[in-house]
């Protein structure tokens, strides 16, 4: 345990840093998740699947920005997502 009160502040700081981190790391995680289920769904058009893979592109580079993942692992993410739906478009 932190002895001094600027430990004391710093340990706070941190927890509530943490549980924010958690869950804009939850979210961004559920919305790779619902994209992942839409790309799969042939009932959702071709535009609606780009439309929501946009969305999910700009919550990972915001996330990257505020350092809440690796921005190479941002990247490597769309990279990824992107060639799923090109594979169901084409296929």
């Amino acid at each position: 345990m932190p002895h001094t009160s600027a430990a004391k502040k710093a340990l706070r700081q941190s927890q509530k840093r943490r549980l924010q981190n958690r869950t804009q790391r939850s979210t961004l995680r559920s919305l790779i998740k619902r994209y992942l289920t839409t790309v799969e769904n042939p009932e959702v058009s071709v535009e609606g699947k780009r439309t929501l893979l946009s969305l999910v592109s700009k919550k990972l580079d915001q996330s990257a920005a505020k350092n809440l993942i690796h921005k190479n692992a941002a990247s490597r993410t769309k990279s990824r997502l992107a060639l799923r739906l090109n594979k169901v478009t084409q296929g």
